[in-house]
């Protein structure tokens, strides 16, 4: 991807050619080897670090006129901080360990800002490094680029939206998840389409049933031709979504207490079925791997008027999934009645139980923060409240 970046960027390319050591990480613009002085006038060494904005697949555009610093505060040959950096102090993670941000600059050459990356970052050089240029003869032209892309994404295309709220730590805390999604009915489908936008490792999807008219008015998206009709849901949602990340693997497939050898490597798992037996098989299995897991669920009815009901996420901690199996949040069997009820499902309600489930699993990866530790989380639709049981009752 470095070359492909210089290739189709020609303002990058010109960098790189003048001699800057220029790489790639996570969405930003990073040079290395920027010479300047510190409060003493000696010399040190910092990089340059400017945020990249993705306008198609290989092309980029700056976010603005601002760029971050990594290294000390800069000073001039009076040994005062240099005046017209904007400097103020700044915290963001990248991939590369040896590039740790400690301030912003801000430096806007006119009502326009900078025409292009080059200008921009021959700019904060020249004020940068000029007094350690002068004083020690340093030179920030190393051509020492490094043509590896630290932080490659698992998606087809650059995520911006990661570098821009400036969140790639916690966006690393789903590196090495391989998460499975064992239904892709109304809520499946829209847990799928959650984490098919969450940098997880890879994600499993099983779902043997055909995708109908139906499942259409309960899913994200549109139905892209009516070749989707009647194929299996698993292949259906594979085409839509494999052009947008790697590690995706849907598969039309029941799963039950047999199916060990589907989940391995599975660190979670999301439960998005809605017949009881199907389920009481896929949590023996789920609890025998030790595969923590999230069992979701949706309740609506109508006797008159308009439609009431319940959305439920439980989650099922290895050492805890047999006592929250035992308190009956999950049907496990079908009802006497169940071959007349009818199944009342739709599609904003799906997806607002899907985000209970993903949210709750991002909490307990770190990335959410989380006071109320619950284990087990319901909406009611009569009163737009979310209520919770946590772990300790």
């Amino acid at each position: 991807m470095f070359q492909e970046l210089v290739s189709h960027n020609d303002d990058i390319r010109q960098l790189l050619l003048k001699g800057y050591a220029i790489a790639l990480d996570s969405n930003h613009l990073v040079v290395r080897d920027i010479p300047y002085l510190d409060d003493k006038g000696r010399l040190c060494w910092g990089a340059i670090v400017s945020k990249l904005v993705p306008t198609a697949k290989q092309r980029f555009v700056q976010h603005n006129h601002q760029v971050y610093f990594a290294g000390s505060q800069p000073h001039g040959l009076d040994g005062k901080p240099i005046g017209n950096l904007g400097d103020r102090p700044h915290s963001m993670t990248l991939a590369s360990p040896d590039v740790v941000v400690e301030r912003s600059f801000s430096n806007k050459p006119g009502p326009n800002g900078f025409p292009n990356h080059f200008a921009k970052i021959e700019s904060y050089v020249t004020i940068i490094c000029g007094p350690a240029m002068e004083r020690h003869n340093a030179n920030p032209l190393t051509f020492r680029s490094d043509e590896t892309v630290t932080g490659e994404s698992v998606f087809q295309f650059s995520d911006s939206l990661t570098s821009r709220a400036e969140i790639g730590d916690l966006a690393k805390l789903f590196k090495d998840e391989v998460v499975a999604i064992i239904g892709l009915g109304g809520t499946g489908s829209y847990v799928l389409d959650f984490l098919v936008k969450t940098p997880v490792a890879r994600i499993l999807g099983f779902d043997r049933d055909p995708y109908y008219v139906h499942n259409a008015f309960r899913s994200p998206g549109r139905l892209l031709d009516e070749g989707e009709l009647e194929r299996p849901k698993a292949e259906v949602y594979q085409r839509r979504y494999e052009n947008f990340r790697k590690g995706l693997s849907l598969i039309p497939k029941f799963i039950d207490a047999s199916c060990e050898d589907d989940l391995v490597g599975v660190t979670f798992a999301f439960v998005c079925v809605d017949k009881g037996s199907s389920r009481r098989g896929i949590f023996d299995l789920l609890m025998k791997l030790q595969i923590p897991f999230i069992d979701v669920g949706m309740g609506l009815h109508r006797k008159q008027g308009p439609i009431d009901g319940k959305l439920r996420a439980t989650y099922y901690a290895p050492g805890n999934a047999q006592a929250m199996r035992g308190r009956d949040f999950a049907e496990l069997s079908e009802q006497p009645d169940d071959e007349y009820r009818v199944n009342v499902q739709i599609a904003e309600l799906n997806a607002l139980n899907a985000c209970l489930a993903v949210t709750h699993y991002k909490q307990l990866m770190g990335f959410y923060l989380d006071e109320n530790d619950f284990d087990h989380m319901f909406f009611n639709v009569n009163d737009m409240k979310v209520y919770g049981e946590d772990r300790q009752q």
